[in-house]
């Protein structure tokens, strides 16, 4: 343990484990701790206790498949931050024909094209070439904030209908 920089508790369901576990890591002087929490009050026990970061899967997994479900044009959808997500989508019918510099895409809508995924190759351009055309068969890689992502989300929509 002494050259450890950062540890991993993971103790499933089981919130009494994961408090004794994360106290003889501290005790133990590492000062990293990533702790997989089951509710927001073991979270809340958790950051008292000193873990750096507590991850809630389960919530993390229903948030993204309540936006895959409601977005019928985004295929993914990753919250990575408070205020970043990534998220793939169709190109909205639109915007087939035109390059990404036409677009202006960040000036629009404050949002980073981070790649074009050709679905015909399956092939991920990153970065993606801001001349090229982009065709129905390309889907983009969007990053940004969650509000940006949901207004771009709604003209994917439009064309997924």
């Amino acid at each position: 343990a002494e050259a450890a920089d950062a540890a991993v508790v993971s103790t499933g369901d089981d919130i009494t484990a994961s408090i004794l576990a994360t106290m003889a890591l501290t005790d133990l002087g590492i000062e990293t701790v990533y702790v997989k929490v089951v509710s927001h009050d073991h979270a809340r026990v958790m950051v008292r206790m000193g873990a750096a970061e507590t991850i809630f899967p389960e919530r993390e997994s229903a948030f993204n498949l309540a936006s895959r479900i409601s977005e019928q044009g985004v295929l993914n959808y990753v919250r990575m931050a408070r205020n970043l997500s990534v998220q793939e989508m169709v190109v909205p019918a639109q915007w087939r024909g035109e390059t990404l510099r036409d677009l202006s895409v960040r000036a629009e809508f404050g949002l980073s094209v981070v790649g074009i995924h050709d679905t015909t190759t399956d092939e991920m351009i990153v970065p993606p070439d801001p001349d090229e055309t982009l065709d129905a068969t390309d889907t983009l890689l969007l990053a940004g904030t969650d509000e940006a992502l949901e207004r771009i989300a709604e003209l994917a929509n439009e064309t997924a209908e």
